[in-house]
């Protein structure tokens, strides 16, 4: 019991210790300020000693509370609470001492400047004792009793006996002032914890919700990008197969209502990205020109149906190559296109281009969108790049949009190191400039011209070469060549060994959408082994491509199914990573479509034990399908053995591109096998 009061007086002490600690070197300050003051009434002989004593007690004050002052939670023990009690009852005495002094000195004038020493040290006790009443008690009380010394004294100086009486009554009422203004500032500090603990709940609930909400939409997101992948894909295999105009109209149609969900779906992922502090920005060599060139090709179609023009200047100043994240600034160029379109119904968009060269290596690049619209007011420009802001006027019902893409676009350009500006008036359009410096390309990147669209049924063909190539890998004996090993680079991948037809293609219907390239590392030939042709390999080498697509939902196992079906693909499906564990034990597969988010067993599990298994899948190439496309994941994908990875939604340029890389590469690497093998 002793020792847990002991605890308690100390617990009780420690918010006021640490408060008079602070005030070390004001309390030391005053009292020298003050022995100065009064040197000329009572000499240097006496002023001196008294800031030396002074000045040793505020020491041993701090050597005696230093637990408490220099720990979170102090622990004193019983002599040194006890020492601790005495000193703050001496720290406050020998600072009373002095109006004795002063009234011995000074007489009656001395004692009326000693009221001013004692009240000022009673106020200072009352303000550095928060939160223990006994600290209080023990710093206030020497000031009192000086202060009750005062009507003996001025009676022994002859004072009337009604100045007495006064001086009795003013040291009650200030006394009372004292408890008074204390437990004031204790109901205020009281309350001022409480609303702080309020403040702190309330912000760890908003974070909270933060997180939930953050979390709601990036599960939301995961799911609406099966729908409209399932969209968007359904409606490019209507358009291949269409017959007259009114089936690609309707095919087109689809396709932008699915492009329009996708891309306020994007905007809305994108602003809870930035909301929460995890958007990033890559930094890899693209062809600029060609970037814009394709961004602009986009909204050729848009801009003659509003029966506007487009214009560019200063195309030819831009460098062909640069180094920056190319998706990010593309997307900035399209809201900013697109909100020029929004708002002006008649004349034109221009894209003025300007860059030089920025030391020490690099390229300043500025970019400037200018329509022909309304203009905006200065109020209106006050709140431009406000989040959701644009539905306070109706915009978004007369324009449509979530009002977010000037928001997103400011926040994408301070993260790439630049800046989002806007000028306009009534009457005068608006112009949107956007300045960034550019690194230098380390590399050179290849650019293909795309050929006819009629080309893209030789896909077919390409992909049953790489086929064969995989099955001899597949059928090979393990002496042959050992597995090629995988790994996340942030480096293009090599050229692929099938037809250049293929590529061509694929640069046609608009590029794969490809997350993190791989680079498949050659590997050290082991000893050669003549395998005789039988008529197995000859059945093997004629079969359709086999593909094992892994998904729990059936709408995206369908998406895949409409996509390489055309393609005479021999393909099978699970819903689950215990499904295609099960089905792999039995069937080789060229290639596993492995989805990534699944219930009980996820894809990158399935993927782990897939490898560890030693099965006859064991190196069968594994792409994730995913909508989680943040480097964490990605690199978590590859961890668990995943060979490639392509972004939900899917679609045909990303899943055919997906399967020429993986397939194309394990050519490269049968064909280096050939070469030692000759």
């Amino acid at each position: 019991m002793t020792e847990v009061t002991i605890q308690t007086t100390a617990d009780n002490w420690a918010e006021a210790v640490r408060q008079r600690r602070k005030a070390l070197i004001q309390r030391m300050g005053m009292g020298a300020a003050t022995a100065l003051i009064f040197t000329p009434i009572l000499g240097w002989t006496v002023s001196i000693p008294w800031v030396v004593f002074y000045f040793a007690v505020q020491l041993v004050d701090a050597m005696i509370f230093a637990p408490i002052t220099k720990t979170t939670v102090g622990r004193m023990p019983l002599w040194r609470i006890v020492l601790g009690g005495l000193i703050l009852f001496m720290n406050a005495a020998s600072f009373g001492s002095l109006s004795v002094i002063l009234w011995l000195t000074g007489g009656v004038m001395g004692g009326v400047c000693a009221s001013i020493v004692l009240a000022s040290g009673s106020i200072y006790a009352v303000v550095n004792s928060p939160r223990s009443a006994t600290v209080l008690a023990l710093t206030i009380t020497p000031q009192f009793l000086y202060l009750l010394a005062t009507p003996i004294l001025m009676t022994l100086n002859g004072a009337a006996p009604s100045f007495v009486t006064a001086s009795v009554v003013a040291i009650c009422v200030f006394g009372a002032y004292c408890l008074s203004t204390w437990r004031s500032i204790e109901k205020a500090y009281i309350a001022e914890n409480h609303a702080r603990r309020i403040a702190e709940e309330r912000r760890a609930q908003a974070e909270a919700a933060l997180a939930g909400r953050s979390a709601f939409l990036a599960a939301i997101g995961h799911d609406l990008r099966t729908p409209i992948g399932a969209i968007l894909t359904g409606s490019a295999e209507m358009d291949r197969v269409a017959t007259d105009a009114c089936a690609r109209a309707h095919a087109a149609l689809i396709t932008d209502a699915g492009l329009m969900m996708k891309a306020l779906l994007d905007n809305l992922l994108d602003h809870s990205k930035l909301d929460a502090g995890r958007m990033t920005v890559e930094a890899e060599d693209f062809d600029l020109r060609a970037m814009l060139a394709q961004t602009l090709r986009l909204w050729t179609g848009p801009v003659r149906a509003k029966g506007l023009s487009m214009r560019v200047e200063g195309a030819r100043d831009m460098p062909a190559m640069a180094r920056g994240d190319a998706m990010r600034l593309r997307q900035i160029l399209n809201n900013l296109i697109s909100n020029a379109l929004k708002f002006t119904e008649t004349g034109s968009v221009t894209l003025r281009l300007k860059a030089w060269p920025e030391e020490p290596s690099g390229h300043a690049v500025l970019i400037e969108v200018a329509d022909t619209g309304p203009g905006m007011t200065r109020e209106q420009m006050g709140r431009l790049f406000s989040a959701f802001d644009q539905t306070a006027d109706g915009i978004s019902a007369r324009h449509g949009g979530t009002g977010l893409g000037l928001s997103i676009s400011r926040e994408l350009a301070s993260l790439m190191g630049g800046r989002l500006t806007a000028r306009s008036a009534p009457g005068e359009g608006a112009c949107f400039t956007l300045s960034l410096v550019l690194g230098e390309a380390t590399h050179d990147i290849s650019t293909m011209a795309p050929l006819d669209a009629e080309t893209r049924a030789d896909i077919s063909a390409d992909l049953i070469a790489a086929s064969r190539a995989a099955q001899r890998r597949v059928t090979a004996p393990a002496a042959v060549v050992e597995p090629a090993r995988v790994e996340a680079t942030s480096q293009p991948l090599p050229a692929a060994a099938a037809s250049p037809s293929l590529e061509e293609i694929l640069g046609q219907l608009g590029g794969p959408d490809l997350a993190p390239a791989v680079h498949v590392e050659p590997v050290a030939a082991g000893p050669v082994i003549e395998v005789a042709p039988t008529d197995v390999e000859d059945q093997d080498a004629d079969r359709p491509l086999r593909v094992l697509v892994v998904d729990d939902h059936d709408i995206n196992r369908r998406a895949v199914e409409l996509i390489l079906t055309p393609l005479g693909c021999d393909i099978a499906t699970a819903a689950d990573g215990m499904a295609a564990l099960r089905i792999c034990e039995v069937d080789a597969f060229d290639v596993i479509f492995m989805d990534v988010r699944m219930p009980e067993l996820d894809g990158r599990e399935t993927t782990r034990r897939l490898r560890a298994g030693g099965g006859i899948n064991a190196d069968v190439p594994v792409i994730a399908v995913t909508a989680d496309t943040s480097p964490d994941d990605v690199a978590a994908c590859m961890a668990a053995g995943m060979t490639y990875f392509v972004s939900k939604p899917l679609t045909p340029p990303a899943l055919l591109g997906a399967l020429q890389k993986v397939l194309s590469a394990g050519a490269d690497q049968d064909d280096a096998v050939e070469t030692v093998a000759a």
